[in-house]
C-alpha cells in the first residue's frame, strides 16, 4: 500500500509530516512510502536520510500522490489554484492533516465532492488513549516555549536579576494568559531563564498548576470564582459584575509586568480579545506583548498576524505559526502523532487499511467520507435543516419528495376525493354527486392510465420506502 508524504505548500508552513524515524516505522508495517523530494529540508531532514529510512523520494507532487491510498499532511490539501493537490489524489484517499475544520468550509465541501476520507488531527479527543495522537497539546508546548524567546529577542533588558559592581539589573516581569499547554510551559520556560511570573486563567482548577511552576495566580478569587468550573472542567459564564472586576485587576497587572503572552483560543471562535489598546497604552515603554492566538485574529487589539509591530513604546509580536519556528523538534513530534493515529487504522497482518468506525478517536477525527461532511460538530446545521424541512412537508400532508409527476397528481387526486365525499355528507343531488366521481375518476385515470391500487397508498409506500439521506458512514460510524 502506498503512502505518500508531500512537501507543504502553504504560506509560512516549515514542517513535514514524516521523520525519518517514522518513515522506517511505516516501512515496517509493509507500507510503500513516498516522500516528495525536498519535503523534509526546512526540519532539517535530507532526501538521504529518509531514502535510508526507507523511503522512495518523489520528484514532484504528481508522482509522490500518484496512486497513494493515504496521504499524510501538516496543513489540509490546497482546493483550487495552481497548487490544486486534489486534481492528482483518486477517490476515496485516506487524507491525514491539521484541518482547521470550523473555518474550512469550502475546503471541506471540496474534499467531499473529490471523494476523500479526510481526517483532522486537531480533532482527536482529548482522551487517554489518544494522548500520544495530540498534535494540539505536541505543537502547543513547543509555541509556548518559542513566545519566551521570540519576547526575549525584542526585549531591550535582560530577564534574569544580576547584581554587578556596577549595580543590580531587576528581573523581567512576565505575565501569561491563559494556563493551558502553551501557557504552562511559557511559565516554566520565563522561570528558567529568572523572570518573575504571574498568570491568569478562567479555570479555578488552573491556579494549583500556575503556583506549582513558581508563578503568582491573578484572579478576582470570590466565591463566583470558586464555582466557576463545571464538573466536566470546563469554565462556566461568569457574571457581568464579576467580568468588571477580572477586567480592572488584569489591567492593573499589564500595567506593571514588563512582558505579557496570550495564548487563549476558543475552537471554532475568533480568539477572545484579552489585551485593549488602552490597556497596551498602560504599559511602560519597551515593555513586549506575544500574541500566540494571532492567526486567529489576535488576543491582543492591536497585533497584526506575521509581523512585529510597535504601537505606543510596546512591542507587540505576531508571529504565524509559532510551531513551525522550532521546524525540526514540531516536525518530529507531529510525525509521531500521525503513525500512532494511522496504527489505527491499519491492519497490520493484512498489511492494508482497515477502519474501525466505531473506535472513538476515528469517529471523533473522520470530516468527510464516500461524499459527505460527516463530523456530527460540522454537519448538524445540514441536518438539522434537512428535518426541518421534512417536518414541515410532512405537515403539509405531502411525501418528503414525490419521485414523479404522475405521484403528484395522484396525490391532488385523492385530495379532490376526499373533499368530494365531506360534499356528500352534506345531502347534495344525486346528479352532482354522480358528476363529481366521474371527475374524479377521469383525473385518476389521466394520471395513472392503469392504476392498480388506491392513489393514497400506492404514494404513502413510495415514501416509506424511500431511504433516508446517510451523511455517516455506511459501515454504522457516527463520525
Amino acid at each position: 500500500m502506498k503512502i505518500a508524504i508531500p512537501k507543504e505548500r502553504r504560506p509560512n508552513e516549515t514542517r513535514v509530516a514524516a521523520s525519518p524515524e517514522t518513515v522506517k516505522k511505516l516501512a515496517a508495517l509493509g507500507c510503500d512510502v513516498f516522500v516528495e523530494k525536498g519535503a523534509g529540508v526546512a526540519a532539517s531532514f535530507t532526501d538521504t536520510a529518509y531514502k535510508d529510512a526507507g523511503a522512495t523520494i518523489g520528484k514532484d507532487a504528481a508522482t509522490t500522490y500518484k496512486d497513494a491510498k493515504a496521504v499524510l499532511k501538516v496543513q489540509k490539501p490546497i482546493a483550487g489554484g495552481k497548487d490544486d493537490e486534489l486534481k492528482v489524489l483518486l477517490k476515496g484517499t485516506i487524507v491525514v492533516s491539521i484541518a482547521d475544520p470550523y473555518r474550512s468550509e469550502k475546503e471541506l465541501d471540496a474534499y467531499a465532492e473529490a471523494g476523500l476520507t479526510a481526517f483532522a488531527m486537531d480533532f482527536v479527543p482529548r482522551i487517554t488513549r489518544a494522548q500520544s495522537m495530540d498534535v494540539l497539546s505536541s505543537q502547543s508546548n513547543l509555541a509556548g516555549y518559542k513566545s519566551v524567546l521570540d519576547g526575549a529577542a525584542v526585549f531591550n533588558r535582560a530577564f534574569p536579576m544580576m547584581m554587578t559592581a556596577a549595580g543590580t539589573i531587576a528581573p523581567a516581569k512576565v505575565f501569561v494568559m491563559g494556563a493551558g499547554v502553551a501557557g504552562l510551559q511559557a511559565i516554566a520556560t520565563a522561570r528558567r531563564l529568572g523572570a518573575v511570573v504571574s498568570a491568569t486563567d478562567v479555570r479555578p482548577a488552573s491556579k494549583e498548576q500556575v503556583e506549582s511552576l513558581g508563578a503568582k495566580f491573578v484572579a478576582v478569587e470570590d466565591d463566583e470564582f470558586k464555582q466557576a468550573e463545571t464538573a466536566g472542567g470546563y469554565a462556566k459564564e461568569m457574571s457581568d459584575a464579576y467580568k468588571a472586576k477580572q477586567a480592572t485587576l488584569i489591567a492593573e497587572t499589564i500595567a506593571k509586568v514588563d512582558m505579557v503572552i496570550t495564548t487563549a483560543l476558543i475552537p471554532g471562535r475568533p480568539a477572545p480579545v484579552l489585551v485593549t489598546a488602552e490597556m497596551v497604552k498602560s504599559m511602560k515603554p519597551g515593555s513586549v506583548i506575544v500574541d500566540l492566538a494571532v492567526e486567529n485574529g489576535g488576543n491582543c487589539e492591536l497585533s497584526v498576524a506575521g509581523k512585529v509591530v510597535e504601537k505606543d513604546g510596546v512591542s507587540i509580536v505576531g508571529y504565524n505559526n509559532v510551531p513551525g519556528r522550532l521546524a525540526t523538534d514540531a516536525s518530529s513530534l507531529y510525525a509521531k502523532n500521525v503513525f500512532n493515529f494511522f496504527e489505527l487504522l491499519f491492519d497490520k497482518e493484512a498489511k492494508e487499511l482497515k477502519i474501525d468506525w466505531n473506535d472513538e478517536i476515528i469517529k471523533g477525527t473522520c470530516v468527510t467520507h464516500e461524499g459527505s461532511i460527516v463530523h456530527p460538530a460540522l454537519a448538524h446545521t445540514e441536518k438539522k435543516a434537512a428535518s426541518k424541512t421534512e417536518t414541515k412537508t410532512a405537515a403539509e400532508g405531502e411525501p418528503a419528495t414525490p419521485k414523479s409527476a404522475a405521484q403528484k397528481t395522484a396525490i391532488k387526486t385523492t385530495v379532490r376525493k376526499t373533499t368530494t365525499t365531506k360534499k356528500e355528507s352534506s345531502k347534495r343531488a344525486p346528479a352532482k354527486k354522480t358528476t363529481a366521481k366521474q371527475t374524479t375518476k377521469a383525473a385518476a385515470n389521466k394520471a395513472a392510465p392503469k392504476p392498480k391500487a388506491a392513489p393514497k397508498k400506492a404514494s404513502a409506500k413510495s415514501a416509506e420506502s424511500k431511504p433516508e439521506t446517510n451523511t455517516e458512514p455506511k459501515d454504522g460510524g457516527d463520525a
